[in-house]
């Protein structure tokens, strides 16, 4: 199973990062759990200096940004083989 942590203390971009990864995992059936991570210490460890944070399986995916849904689906796929 693939580990999706979702980085942020709660801004909009946060959420929202968290909504379409929660829908693209169910909409295309992916073997995926979604943590959001909101505590700043913990969000520190990956060494991000903006959120939303993207990580998958302890990889760091991507910073500051919403990806496109096709890239998102692309690095939880290359997650699920690792």
């Amino acid at each position: 199973m693939t580990t999706i942590k979702i980085l942020g203390s709660g801004c909009s971009k946060c959420k929202a990062l968290n909504v379409k990864v929660s829908e693209l995992v169910a909409k295309h059936q992916l073997d995926a759990v979604i943590i959001k991570v909101e505590d700043i210490m913990e969000i520190m460890k990956y060494g991000i200096l903006s959120t939303p944070g993207l990580v998958i399986n302890e990889k760091v995916k991507s910073v500051g940004i919403i990806p496109k849904d096709e890239q998102i689906i692309t690095w939880i796929k290359e997650g699920m083989t690792e």
